[in-house]
């Protein structure tokens, strides 16, 4: 990491539901809560709890020094608004597999 640039990895147990109009989207109780400097608190869903079905792989990816490349899925009328990091730095290696939602529920 860059000095002063930290990211940390927990595991979560509280109710994570991502609902976009009337459609559940993804709902786990065992996110991954990233943690990174200057960055709100992002959870990350394993992919099996996400409904892979409804999104659509998006041309978009993105660089980020800390975590690598990242992908992105689309819905109608809602353009990348899921991502992952399919092959992750080292660093935050436990993040594969698992989907982030720019918003989500928690309880």
């Amino acid at each position: 990491m860059a000095d002063g640039h930290t990211i940390t990895i927990e595991q979560g147990t509280q109710r994570v539901r991502v609902v976009r109009g009337e459609q559940v989207l993804a709902e786990t109780d065992r996110p991954l809560l990233l943690k990174e400097t200057g960055c709100p608190v992002r959870y990350y869903i394993p992919a099996e709890d996400v409904r892979l079905d409804l999104l659509t792989p998006s041309d978009t990816h993105t660089y980020c020094p800390f975590k690598g490349t990242a992908s992105y899925w689309s819905l109608p009328g809602a353009a990348d608004l899921v991502w992952a990091y399919p092959d992750p730095k080292p660093d935050v290696a436990q993040i594969k597999d698992h989907l982030c939602f720019y918003e989500v529920e928690v309880s």
